[in-house]
């Protein structure tokens, strides 16, 4: 644990001592009660948004699962409660319970009379700006160490892991696989804070901020110069733009597009025939296998099966969306199931529950709608004999020709 002063330049008895946890562990619980106790500041700020402020108090929060499901963003929440079960899982095996600094400085700070602020940026809106900055290729990593980390503890650095909150151990885990991301994380929340201690001292002489050792030094810069920190409300934007999965997934759709209207225009009733019934077969199939190794509902299964052909042709909206919406409907998740979510002791016991399942099921749709997708239009091309290379070939040579 350590500590620094920071003098405002405005007025030099304003005051922010700066609590750097390395452990969350019994000794770095006393040593920020202790901090508290002696300074007697009138706020104590702490390294939490209001989800995960709720979280730690434990009091329920609503998981708007439809509303994910709509925004395509089923396989980001995937993503978090993996990450959140994985660190807990390691925490609980060596004794230690991520985030009890945090309630224990919210409690001291109870005692003396003091504010609690909540300077982090919400961890959504984090997540969603650190997936939105990686590659194809580095999320592919991502979730392969993530998994490979669920069901094996040997590339674990279990020190590491003690050290920080769920945020900081996907930055530091992941630091190799995408370095500018995670670079780029930490100093956009530690810019956050900074920022938020600063307003802060409009109103308070003096404040105690208790955060994570690894943003210690980030804040101390930020503070003593603020002119550094950039707009609040870009370090809170989150932009979805056109990435490369985008223009993957336009590329697929009109090259499969390009393929029918090629097998169409063989006025040939037969050849129509077998590449539809081909292509809605591959395409379901192997959604509703998707659906159904997410364990989904049998009526979700054959929703996937059904819209699969469909909404492979269109970019805009997914196989798992729909499922995953007639998954919500059947299952009918209870906040019980959100607060069981945090409790979950074994990945069977995540995956039974209603709200992981639903998300589970829409992102393994999917994956097999994208195969499907794929797959699909490879053997299109071999049942039809049609050469979709050589006619895009020819049509373009007759415009050059034309123009």
């Amino acid at each position: 644990m350590s500590e620094e002063r920071v003098d405002s330049q405005e007025e030099r008895e304003k005051r922010i001592i700066i609590v750097g946890t390395a452990h969350v562990s019994p000794k770095s619980i006393k040593d920020v009660e202790e901090t508290i106790e002696r300074e007697k500041p009138q706020a104590v700020a702490v390294e939490l948004c209001m989800r995960r402020y709720l979280a730690l108090k434990g009091e329920k929060q609503d998981i708007p699962v439809v509303d994910i499901i709509k925004r395509g963003e089923a396989h980001l929440l995937l993503f978090q409660l993996l990450l959140s079960y994985f660190q807990r899982k390691i925490g609980e095996e060596y004794g230690v319970k991520p985030g009890d600094e945090m309630l224990a400085a919210i409690k001291k700070a109870e005692e003396v009379g003091a504010d609690v602020l909540l300077i982090d940026r919400d961890i959504a809106i984090t997540f969603r700006r650190f997936w939105n900055s990686l590659s194809f290729v580095e999320k592919l990593k991502i979730v392969y160490n993530l998994l490979k980390g669920l069901f094996s503890k040997d590339d674990v650095d279990v020190d590491e892991m003690l050290k920080e909150d769920v945020l900081e151990v996907m930055v530091k885990e992941f630091r190799d696989i995408a370095p500018s991301a995670a670079k780029t994380l930490i100093d956009e929340r530690d810019a956050f804070m900074a920022a938020n201690l600063i307003a802060a001292l409009k109103k308070y002489d003096k404040i105690v901020a208790v955060v994570g050792a690894g943003h210690k030094k980030g804040l101390e810069r930020f503070i003593s110069n603020p002119a550094s920190i950039p707009p609040i409300e870009k370090l809170l934007e989150v932009k979805k733009g056109i990435n490369v999965m985008n223009i993957l997934g336009y590329t697929i759709v009109a090259f499969v597009i390009m393929l029918f209207i090629a097998v169409i225009a063989t006025l040939n009733t037969g050849i129509i025939l077998k590449a539809f019934a081909y292509w809605f077969l591959i395409n379901g199939i192997l959604s509703a296998i998707g659906a159904a190794i997410a364990g989904a509902h049998p009526l979700s299964i054959l929703t996937a099966f059904c819209v699969a052909w469909l909404t492979s042709l269109n970019p805009a909206i997914a196989a798992g969306w729909v499922s995953g919406l007639v998954e919500a409907w059947k299952r009918s998740p209870t906040s019980r199931d959100i607060e069981e979510l945090s409790k979950a002791e074994s990945l069977s016991q995540l995956v039974r529950n209603r709200v992981f399942r639903i998300l589970l099921v829409a992102a393994l749709t999917n994956v097999g709608s994208i195969a499907g997708t794929i797959i699909g239009a490879w053997y299109v091309m071999q049942v039809t004999g049609i050469d979709i290379v050589e006619i895009l070939r020819e049509n373009f040579t007759h415009l050059l020709q034309i123009l």
